[in-house]
């Protein structure tokens, strides 16, 4: 008996996570695709309305010499976070009090992490890429606020969290929405000045940091390079062209992350 031909689409199915070459059935996909396509589809649902364990996440960053506080924006409950996105960028009284609570001088660098549309990838991937960042941020002699762990998060909630601890310039980690080949795709949103009101063109935009995406440490290295440039010229956004291309993912390892 002759052997059946490989596929040809199989090789180029293999170079992308995205949904190509799945082949059919008679007129439907193969059952392993349906199958396939619904679990994508449950993780990608499971990962928006998942909750962020906020004090697991503050283990990890505390075992890294830095300090946490936690945060809410006005978004009370995933359902109200999901219906009103304006409630997720906006700070919750009694956070706000918190924060101007804490004994800080004005700092270069505010770095928050949001819980945003997936929680699933902020507990994954954020403290590889704090542990990566953090010596090149020492490099560059960045004072740092404590890192504030964000409930019910939008991007824009940072700008808010920013003016209130008088930072300079605020970084965002936050989870990304889920795609059918992503659930934990991790993105990083860069302001200068930032303040309530602020536009997405005005934010440096890291996205789809992964391990099978952009790897942290190659991420923290561009990050490095933008939080750098961002201070000296007093700009982000349209106004700041990301010229970090030269860096590369092996230009330095992550350090071990406590578990």
């Amino acid at each position: 008996m002759s052997e059946r031909p490989r596929d040809p689409w199989l090789s180029l199915a293999a170079l992308t996570p995205a949904r190509i070459a799945l082949g059919r059935a008679g007129a439907s996909l193969p059952t392993r695709e349906v199958l396939s396509f619904a679990l994508a589809h449950a993780q990608a649902r499971d990962a928006v309305h998942a909750d962020l364990d906020r004090g697991a996440l503050a283990r990890k960053l505390e075992a890294l010499g830095l300090a946490t506080v936690e945060i809410e924006s006005e978004a009370d409950g995933r359902d109200r976070y999901l219906a009103r996105p304006d409630l997720g960028r906006r700070l919750a009284a009694p956070s706000r009090a918190r924060l101007e609570s804490l004994p800080l001088a004005p700092c270069d660098l505010c770095l928050m992490v949001g819980d945003g549309l997936s929680a699933t990838a902020v507990a994954e991937h954020s403290p590889a890429l704090i542990a990566a960042f953090l010596p090149l941020a020492a490099e560059l002699g960045l004072k740092l606020t404590p890192v504030t762990l964000a409930r019910g998060a939008r991007v824009a909630l940072g700008d808010d969290v920013a003016s209130t601890l008088k930072a300079r310039a605020v970084a965002v980690l936050i989870g990304e929405r889920p795609g059918l080949s992503a659930a934990d795709s991790l993105g990083i949103y860069l302001t200068y000045g930032a303040r309530p009101g602020m536009t997405d063109a005005q934010r440096n935009c890291i996205s789809n940091v992964r391990p099978h995406g952009l790897a942290p440490a190659e991420a923290a290295a561009r990050l490095a390079w933008l939080v750098e440039a961002a201070l000296a010229r007093g700009i982000t956004g349209i106004d700041l062209k990301d010229e970090s291309d030269a860096l590369t993912g092996d230009a330095a390892k992550a350090p071990a992350i406590p578990s």
